[in-house]
């Protein structure tokens, strides 16, 4: 249910792309990530950090998009999405000696802070990437590529987190079994 509720805003704007244009669209993904929040605010009586800075770049990258009938802003969300949490993630380890995946997740994941640290720097790296790959679609491709790309794009997301998977399962403590 949850991976649904991620995807929604997401697969609503391609259709509505598809249908339509990228205005619609961006419209239906501003309301669409309204809804999201509100269903995530209703399952976790909170939103997490990420979630809000999410819908604050949809709201405003959106409605400059509609405002100024300029499709840039909507295709430069994500490249600014992205840069944020590397430079915050970066800022948080190397400024403020915090891990904030470690404060986010360590009461769901016991992890040795060796693993935390390597995540960090993974997660840095993954954000930097994406980032960059984003703003070179946005910026070298026309609005049908980019939207494409945002829909197979998930592929790098996904794949990461797989991977992220893997690696953490080595180091997750097995369950006592009960005598």
């Amino acid at each position: 249910m949850k991976i649904l509720i991620d995807f929604f805003p997401i697969l609503l704007f391609f259709a509505a792309y598809k249908v339509y244009d990228i205005y619609v669209a961006t419209t239906v993904l501003m309301v669409a990530t309204v809804v999201q929040m509100s269903l995530i605010y209703a399952i976790d009586k909170r939103l997490q950090m990420l979630h809000k800075v999410t819908l604050a770049l949809v709201l405003v990258f959106g409605a400059l998009t509609l405002a100024l009938h300029d499709d840039r802003f909507i295709k430069w969300k994500p490249t600014v999405l992205y840069a944020a949490m590397a430079i915050g993630l970066t800022i948080a380890v190397w400024v403020m000696k915090k891990n904030f995946l470690k404060i986010l997740l360590g009461s769901q994941l016991d992890l040795p802070d060796f693993v935390w640290r390597k995540l960090n720097i993974t997660w840095v790296a993954y954000c930097a990437f994406m980032s960059v790959v984003n703003g070179y679609v946005a910026a070298n491709f026309s609005t049908e590529a980019w939207v494409n790309f945002k829909l197979w794009g998930y592929a790098f997301p996904l794949a990461f987190l797989v991977g992220q998977g893997f690696y953490i399962s080595r180091y997750l403590k097995a369950d006592e079994p009960n005598s």
